[in-house]
């Protein structure tokens, strides 16, 4: 791991599970056996285990939960990942000790969770598959274009991936060329090269404060000012208060009259996603005209059962067949379904 990652105190909800061998549990011998991944548990708890044991003040269980970390299988980690609610400071830990783990990078760089920070520090110093998929990832490099600069200066970054990502070549200036022997081309062009990176380089530590410390920020917001974000908020603080508990924040989101239509559709489309924000969509005519909006809904569990089905007329006699045999909706919607079907063939 990078010496230079810094531990933050953060404070993170444990399950029961991993709150047991928090505690005293066992003794020293179990938590020691936790630390070395040699407990029963499940991918999650066991990453949240190593993370708290790394940020403890114990040197040797922070030491094997190091070690743990580093030379987990991939697919705990993955099974850890697959949990939209991870903590930040959980997947960046990850990020540093996993950065060059391109299945383990290509899960972090799909999770709605994963920082600036963690971006940064990817762009910076990540190589090969994970560096190019980085690169590939159009809605991270939208979310800050400091990301996109340290790409481009990264030296494991290929002239191709440069150039896509707005680098210019440095062109020789034909005034100079006859002042420079054939021996100096190369030190002139290296020059320049030299001063076009010096140009575009980025301090990760000069970056917006804001950008990289809402998380922070978040953990330490009253409620009321969670509401007041959620309404006037950018994309960033929409994609993190979507996701709180409170009913008046995350609703909040949707009041936002900065929100677009396609973050309102990946609400509704995330099967987890409340009731009541569910409720609020359906309220909004504009957004229930969409197709996309009307399928989504008609797909997520907490629709009411008679909205989804006033819906499903509008769908296509194709989208209708996938509902018929779907083991994702409820069964009333699929005996619709297989009624809709059968009802055109007469």
């Amino acid at each position: 791991m990078n010496g230079e990652h810094k531990s933050e105190k953060v404070q993170i909800k444990l399950p029961a599970e991993v709150a047991k061998i928090m505690g005293k549990w066992g003794g020293h011998g179990v938590r020691l056996a936790a630390a070395r991944g040699a407990l029963p548990m499940s991918g999650l708890n066991l990453v949240m285990v190593l993370f708290v044991f790394y940020h403890g003040d114990n040197q040797e269980l922070k030491e094997e939960a190091l070690s743990t970390l580093q030379t987990l299988p991939a697919q705990i980690l993955l099974a850890a990942l697959t949990e939209p609610q991870l903590h930040p400071a959980i997947i960046d830990l990850i990020v540093h000790l996993r950065y060059e783990d391109a299945v383990v990078m290509q899960a972090v760089l799909a999770h709605p969770m994963t920082g600036i920070r963690s971006l940064l520090f990817v762009a910076e110093k990540s190589s090969g598959d994970v560096l190019d998929m980085l690169a590939d990832h159009d809605e991270i490099l939208l979310k800050s274009d400091v990301i996109r600069k340290i790409i481009i200066n990264n030296p494991n970054a290929d002239k191709v991936t440069r150039l896509r990502l707005g680098w210019v070549e440095p062109q020789e200036d034909p005034a100079h060329t006859d002042q420079r022997g054939p021996g100096n081309k190369s030190a002139a062009a290296t020059t320049q090269i030299e001063e076009t990176a010096e140009a575009d380089a980025v301090d990760v530590d000069e970056c917006d404060e804001e950008s990289l410390s809402k998380y922070q920020q978040l953990q330490e917001m009253t409620v009321n000012e969670k509401i007041k974000m959620a309404l006037t908020g950018d994309k960033e603080w929409r994609t993190l208060l979507i996701r709180e508990a409170n009913k008046q924040i995350n609703t909040g989101v949707l009041r936002n009259p900065r929100i677009t239509e396609g973050e309102v559709l990946a609400v509704a489309q995330n099967r987890s996603s409340s009731e009541e924000l569910i409720r609020v969509i359906l309220l909004n005519r504009e957004w229930v005209k969409l197709y996309d909006m009307k399928k989504a809904l008609v797909h997520h569990p907490r629709t009411p059962v008679q909205q989804a089905m006033r819906m499903m007329n509008f769908l296509s006699e194709r989208d209708i067949k996938e509902l018929a045999i779907s083991r994702n909706v409820t069964q009333p919607i699929i005996n619709n379904a297989r009624r809709m079907l059968t009802t055109k063939k007469k």
